[in-house]
C-alpha cells in the first residue's frame, strides 16, 4: 500500500555559480514549493524527516545546494544516492558558458565563490571540474546562457507547475546550429534536410509559428515522414525514462537559424506526442527572434 510520503516529491537545485539558482529557487516557491537556500549537503537527510512527519502539509520541498556548501559539497552525490533509495529525489543542475559566467560575475562585483587569488575563470573551471560528476547524473540539466531572469522562471514554472502528474515532462526546443548546440538537449535532431524558407522572398519574414511557413516546410519532401519515424522512436526512448525515473527530456530541433524549420518541427512533433500516455509537453524556442 502506498504511503502519503512516496507522493511527496524533493527537488535539489544546485549547479555553477551564476547560473540561476536564486531565480529557480523563488519561482518555485511562488508555485508553492517549500524552498530552503544554502542547505549544506548533511542537512538533506534532517530536511527528508522534517518532511515526512510535516506529511500532505509539505508535498514539495527543494533545496537550493551549492558549492557555498565549501567542505560538505563533495558528499553531495553520495547523500542524494542514499536518499533515493526511500525518497522521490531529482537534480536539477543549472549551467552556462564560462562567457556568460564572468560577464554575470562582473556586472554584479562579486568575486568567484572559488576563485581565491586566482582571476574568475580560475574559479569557475576549478567549480566546473568539481561538479562534473554530478552534472552527468542530474535529472534535468537546464543551460541558462540565452536566457535572462524572466525567461528563465518561466521556463521553471513550465517544467514544474504540473510535476507529478506525468511520467516525464518533455521540453521540445528548436534552435539555430549556428548558434551553437544545446547543451541541455538530451536528444538532437537535425532538420536541415529540408528546403529552407528563407530563400522563399514572401516567407523569409515569417516564422515556424506563422501557417504559411509551417505548411511550407510539412509539405517539403520527407517532413512528415521523418517526424512520424521520429516520433516512433521516441515512444520507446520515453517509456525507458518513465522506467528509469528519469522526470524531464529536452528533446531539441535544429535549423540553420532556429527560426524555420526547426520551429515548424517541434511544433508538429508537439502535436503528434500531445497524446502519447504519461508525458507533458512544452515548447521552447531559443532562437527565435535572435536574427
Amino acid at each position: 500500500m502506498a504511503t502519503e510520503f512516496e507522493h511527496q516529491e524533493m527537488l535539489i537545485v544546485t549547479g555553477m555559480s551564476g547560473a540561476g539558482r536564486s531565480t529557480v529557487g523563488n519561482a518555485l516557491e511562488d508555485l508553492g514549493w517549500y524552498v530552503v537556500d544554502n542547505l549544506p549537503p548533511q542537512m538533506l537527510r534532517p530536511l527528508v524527516e522534517l518532511v515526512e512527519r510535516a506529511g500532505a502539509s509539505l508535498p514539495r520541498i527543494a533545496a537550493v545546494v551549492d558549492i557555498r556548501g565549501r567542505d560538505f559539497f563533495p558528499e553531495l552525490r553520495e547523500i542524494i544516492q542514499a536518499l533515493r533509495r526511500g525518497v522521490n529525489v531529482r537534480v536539477v543542475f543549472l549551467d552556462a558558458t564560462d562567457a556568460v559566467l564572468v560577464r554575470r560575475f562582473e556586472a554584479v562585483r562579486r568575486p568567484h565563490p572559488l576563485q581565491g587569488t586566482g582571476t574568475l575563470l580560475d574559479g569557475i573551471g576549478a567549480e566546473r571540474s568539481r561538479l562534473a560528476e554530478l552534472r552527468e547524473a542530474a535529472d534535468l540539466v537546464v543551460d541558462t546562457s540565452e536566457l535572462n531572469i524572466h525567461q528563465l522562471a518561466n521556463l521553471i514554472t513550465e517544467t514544474f507547475a504540473e510535476a507529478g502528474r506525468a511520467g516525464v515532462q518533455v521540453t521540445l526546443l528548436s534552435f539555430g546550429f549556428k548558434y551553437g548546440l544545446p547543451t541541455d538537449a538530451d536528444l538532437v535532431a537535425d532538420a536541415r534536410f529540408l528546403p529552407n524558407p528563407f530563400w522563399v522572398s514572401e516567407l523569409r519574414s515569417l516564422t515556424g509559428e506563422d501557417p504559411a511557413v509551417s505548411e511550407f516546410v510539412l509539405a517539403q519532401e520527407g517532413a512528415r515522414e521523418f517526424i512520424s519515424a521520429y516520433v516512433t522512436a521516441l515512444k520507446p526512448v520515453l517509456a525507458g525514462y518513465q522506467r528509469e525515473n528519469k522526470g524531464h527530456a529536452t528533446i531539441a530541433v535544429g535549423c540553420t537559424g532556429g527560426k524555420h524549420r526547426s520551429v515548424a518541427v517541434v511544433r508538429e512533433l508537439a502535436e503528434r506526442l500531445a497524446d502519447v500516455p504519461g508525458i507533458a509537453v512544452s515548447l521552447r524556442h531559443r532562437d527565435l527572434g535572435r536574427e
